[in-house]
């Protein structure tokens, strides 16, 4: 049967990745990710998990050892951070590009300089269009269930898949995780099928692969990724309703709080969802019809149910822990986008907040509510917290 153990978000990330029957990790510590290889290491060595453990040179090196790895058929995974995310930049591409089904968890840390250990999420967010799955947590539950899914995803649409936890306030934070016995995610994820029409290396018969591609060719590649990204936010959805099936936990492209009679709407993310609904659930004693719609999945967009969900509200505020400097906040960019079609629409307020780590409380939510409320006009960008 499966098991309640308490562990922190990396330790769920590894975990998971032994539930999945990973065959290849490739491993290049960076801070706050490191745990997460290192009990792998110990899972590997001790005989635990039939795989192949690499110790590599930099970050951009296991980005390419998974690539090598899940062009052969393997299951592959990597764990990396803010910096060493930038550095594996180049080959985030190559993996889109050739349609190769891997899984990296990202502990989101803000980029240097300054440089900085704890958490933002502009090291994940500026990778949105390698053609990257991305999905974002709250708890270290989804951690370690994003990482089952996201193999079971990526495998169907031949994406990669990236599961992003906060640095420190999942990462390195304990709580009760439920360990699946191998059974019941085999049930769920079965070893990955290995299919010669997309990965055979065979040395009586060498092909290449990402050779050069003239422009006769090469825009149906780009025009096949997203369709393929398209398709994934169904069998997403598909999936997800299995897991619930099987293990009883339901997640969504998103998760909505308190929002079947709400007016008014707060869009957050990750970790800052838990102090948004502390904060929910004190306003609704006041009498403020009010609720909070968690992005989880941000890549495949699910831009038609944004739409279904929040078009006809009074208010919409996002919150973003990150800056597309010269534009807005990212998650804001991207509600706007996905609401603009339609002919009655919210105005929608963006907020940034909790920038490199500070800490985000319920009376910081609960003060972001109230600027919305007094606001008629839409603004370009609302900055709270600024100690100048």
């Amino acid at each position: 049967m499966s098991f309640k153990k308490v562990t922190t978000g990396n330790h769920a990330v590894s975990y998971a990745v032994w539930s999945s029957r990973v065959q290849v990790i490739s491993a290049y510590p960076i801070t706050p990710q490191t745990q997460i290889v290192e009990l792998l290491s110990e899972i590997v060595a001790e005989g635990q998990l039939d795989a192949i453990f690499i110790n590599v040179e930099s970050e951009h090196s296991a980005m390419a050892a998974c690539i090598g790895a899940a062009a052969t058929g393997a299951r592959a995974f990597t764990a990396t951070s803010a910096q060493g995310l930038a550095l594996m930049h180049e080959m985030l591409h190559w993996a889109a590009g050739a349609r190769l089904p891997i899984v990296l968890a990202n502990v989101n840390r803000a980029m240097a300089p300054p440089w900085s250990v704890w958490t933002d999420q502009n090291d994940a967010l500026a990778q949105r269009d390698t053609g990257w799955m991305q999905i974002y947590n709250e708890s270290n539950q989804e951690v370690y269930d994003s990482v089952i899914i996201g193999y079971k995803v990526a495998e169907q649409v031949r994406l990669p898949f990236m599961t992003v936890l906060d640095a420190f306030v999942l990462s390195h934070t304990s709580e009760p995780v439920e360990i699946l016995t191998q059974e019941e995610v085999d049930e769920f994820l079965p070893p990955r099928e290995f299919d010669p029409k997309f990965y055979s290396i065979d040395l009586n018969d060498p092909r290449g692969y990402g050779l050069l591609t003239m422009p006769s060719d090469y825009y149906e590649f780009r025009y096949k990724v997203q369709i393929a990204h398209e398709k994934a936010l169904e069998v997403y959805k598909r999936e997800v309703e299995l897991f619930a099936e099987i293990f009883g936990r339901k997640y969504g492209v998103f998760e909505e709080f308190m929002l079947d009679d709400a007016d008014y709407v707060l869009v957050t993310s990750a970790t800052l969802t838990s102090d948004a609904k502390y904060a929910v659930k004190k306003l609704r004693e006041k009498g403020i019809k009010i609720g909070v719609l968690k992005m989880r999945l941000f890549r495949p967009f699910p831009f038609e149910d944004i739409r279904r969900v929040l078009g006809d509200r009074k208010k919409v505020a996002v919150i973003d822990r990150n800056i597309g400097f010269g534009h807005h906040g990212i998650f804001y960019q991207e509600i706007k986008s996905a609401l603009y079609p339609l002919e009655k629409r919210p105005p929608v307020f963006g907020y940034i907040i909790g920038i490199g780590g500070r800490d985000v409380t319920p009376a910081d939510i609960e003060d972001i509510v109230d600027d919305m409320l007094k606001r008629e006009e839409m603004t370009e960008i609302i900055w709270k917290g600024v100690r100048l």
